[in-house]
């Protein structure tokens, strides 16, 4: 499993948002569209201006993680591991691996120097590096996108691909939606996430026997 642990960015300059944030997350988020059991623990406020929740599916990981690097002002932790049973109602009251990790990656996203403040940690070190290191690139792509790239790709991933309807709905020509689709790095977006996914699935794994899911399913 993996527990996210998200921090606020600036609270003392800009006022605690985490009320707005589980209001975004609870109607405008990829959560939203989550299936059965994608959700382990609901996303809440567990201190101060932090909130953490506990998710099933690596995709979801990657598509939230996303979303907030988006809305921008928050730090991300990603923690793969264990979570102890039974389940709390409450992930303030749960425990195990996913947990300690979550703490130590939302520690490291908050360093200065990064351009992207995310970070993974979780039972193997090597492949954290590595899905850090796939969606800190994917989180620069999405953090530099122009309105005017989202004005497109929010519509392409709403489930309006013809470019004809794209350019009518937004008033413009369909070289200038292609412009705009290139310029957004969107087909690169969505071919990189599943790596990042399976990277995440990996890691999640390695706290057991060391195989994907995927594989124990084939097995």
């Amino acid at each position: 499993m993996w527990t996210l642990t998200v921090d606020q960015e600036g609270s003392r300059r800009v006022g605690d948002r985490v009320d707005a944030l589980l209001a975004d997350l609870a109607t405008a988020s990829p959560l939203v569209a989550a299936g059965p059991g994608a959700v382990v623990l609901p996303f809440e406020r567990t201190v101060g201006d932090e909130v953490q929740g506990v998710l099933a599916n690596p995709e979801l990981v990657v598509a939230l993680s996303l979303h907030l690097v988006r809305a921008g002002g928050w730090s991300i932790g990603i923690g793969a591991g264990t979570v102890d049973t039974p389940l709390p109602t409450s992930s303030r009251a749960a425990s195990g691996s996913a947990f300690i990790h979550a703490r130590e990656a939302v520690e490291a996203a908050k360093s200065r120097l990064r351009h992207v403040p995310l970070a993974v940690r979780g039972p193997d070190a090597g492949l954290a590096a590595e899905a850090e290191g796939v969606l800190a690139l994917l989180g620069a792509v999405v953090a530099r996108r122009t309105a005017a790239g989202w004005s497109v790709v929010d519509l392409v991933a709403a489930g309006t691909t013809r470019q004809g309807d794209l350019a009518a709905a937004l008033g413009i020509s369909q070289q200038a939606v292609s412009a705009r689709l290139g310029a957004a790095l969107w087909d690169e977006e969505v071919a990189a996430r599943p790596a990042a996914a399976r990277l995440l699935r990996l890691l999640a794994a390695d706290g057991h026997d060391g195989r994907p899911d995927d594989e124990e399913d084939d097995a």
